[in-house]
């Protein structure tokens, strides 16, 4: 006969590398903000990225018409930059650039900022040691990111003041 409180099982030595993984249940990771937040922001650039797929440049279809376009009646910084993701997502680069000169960066951005959420959302289940750093690099990363890539816009904004 085994002396069971002599022995131990198997799953009381896993049960440390089994509460790692554990700690990714769907309830426990909607109490992580930065986890809800990345998920929320990678949505929202999944949504866009499908918006460019679906509605097309040559059938000139997008639903979304640039309001300080119909305002003023002048070109903003913005206008033809749903034409030019659509192109930039056919491969059609020049033509891209030619509706908008800024659409490839702020593609670009779109995409590295998807490639961001997935990586820090994945280094911050796997080592929760280092997420105070991992933020930190995420904040700053981003907020650079977004500085260079939106710099044409925020300048047109202040010309206004």
């Amino acid at each position: 006969m085994r002396n069971w409180k002599r022995e131990k099982h198997p799953q009381m030595i896993l049960s440390p590398v089994l509460n790692n993984t554990a700690d990714c249940s769907g309830k426990k990771l909607l109490n992580e903000p930065y986890l809800v937040i990345n998920l929320v922001f990678a949505g929202i650039i999944v949504l866009i990225l499908l918006y460019s797929v679906i509605f097309s440049p040559e059938k000139d279809n997008y639903p979304v018409p640039c309001i300080h376009e119909k305002i003023t009646g002048e070109q903003c910084p913005s206008c033809g930059i749903s034409h030019s993701f659509s192109l930039i997502i056919r491969g059609r680069m020049e033509e891209a650039y030619e509706w908008n000169n800024n659409g490839i960066r702020v593609f670009i951005f779109f995409v590295a900022q998807l490639l961001m959420r997935i990586f820090f959302s994945r280094s911050y289940l796997i080592d929760p040691e280092s997420r105070s750093k991992l933020l930190i690099m995420d904040i700053t990363g981003s907020s650079i990111l977004f500085l260079i890539t939106f710099m044409p816009f925020v300048v047109y904004l202040f010309r206004w003041i």
